[in-house]
């Protein structure tokens, strides 16, 4: 059986972005060895879209206060990759992670999966 999903991002420089999950956004983690680590994650859940191109995947993180988070993430240096924008199911945007890529961002209008 499932028990888990893992998500692997990958970085330009991925110790400055390990030190974002662990220091700005303070997610408990295990050290795999040698300084590589793996970070336990929020509630999860996985959508399945349509692709007219090629397939790929992406990660938003989920927040219930995405204006209050933008603020708090704002407070600890972290800027916006993508403005807030209102799409009527959710309201998103992205953040840029210290080593130069993006994560979303998402406050979501539907129900929430992980709350079955």
């Amino acid at each position: 059986m499932i028990t888990g999903a893992h998500v692997i991002l990958y970085s330009r420089d991925a110790d400055a972005d390990r030190a974002f999950l662990r220091d700005v956004l303070g997610y408990p983690h295990v050290d795999a060895g040698g300084g590589w680590l793996i970070f336990k994650l929020p509630p999860a859940e996985v959508a399945v879209h349509p692709a007219d191109g090629p397939e790929q995947h992406e990660l938003y993180l989920m927040s219930d206060d995405v204006e209050a988070t933008i603020a708090e993430l704002a407070a600890n240096g972290v800027e916006l990759a993508e403005p807030l924008s209102d799409q009527g199911w959710g309201r998103l945007c992205a953040i840029r992670l210290p080593g130069g890529g993006t994560v979303g961002l998402y406050e979501p209008r539907h129900p929430k999966a992980y709350e079955l």
